[in-house]
């Protein structure tokens, strides 16, 4: 077993495409429409499966924001220096919301930002 991909309601897609592409530095891998169905999805990451999981997006017509609730925590994501990935993130228009620093009682370097619909995203330090 793998984990294929994380899927994320949002209320303005092409909104949530531009962060995850420009301040996040993700690829568009593919998207698909189903007015039929009346929502679209699109898929996103550093690499496609099943190099990597993806994130799918999914953008249900007409819905234009979601309740974050209190089970949801957020995605990880590995960077190589978190500092000048927030510095990266701030200059692109993203939200950093804690700057990068030590996580309590320990010492790996953490930093969290958050997306165009709240949702949070851990930047963890790791090496290359």
């Amino acid at each position: 077993m793998r984990l294929l991909h994380t899927m994320l309601r949002v209320g303005d897609l092409q909104r949530s495409i531009d962060f995850y592409t420009k301040v996040m530095g993700m690829k568009l891998l593919r998207t698909t429409d189903r007015p039929d169905q009346k929502y679209s999805l699109a898929f996103l990451g550093y690499e496609a499966n099943p190099d990597q999981a993806e994130l799918e997006l999914t953008y249900n017509y007409g819905t234009t924001q979601y309740e974050m609730g209190t089970a949801y925590g957020h995605i990880a994501i590995g960077v190589e220096d978190a500092a000048a990935t927030c510095d990266a993130v701030k200059a692109a228009g993203g939200n950093v919301t804690r700057e990068a620093g030590p996580v309590k009682g320990g010492s790996t370097v953490i930093a969290f930002i958050q997306d165009p619909d709240g949702y949070k995203i851990e930047l963890i330090e790791r090496d290359a």
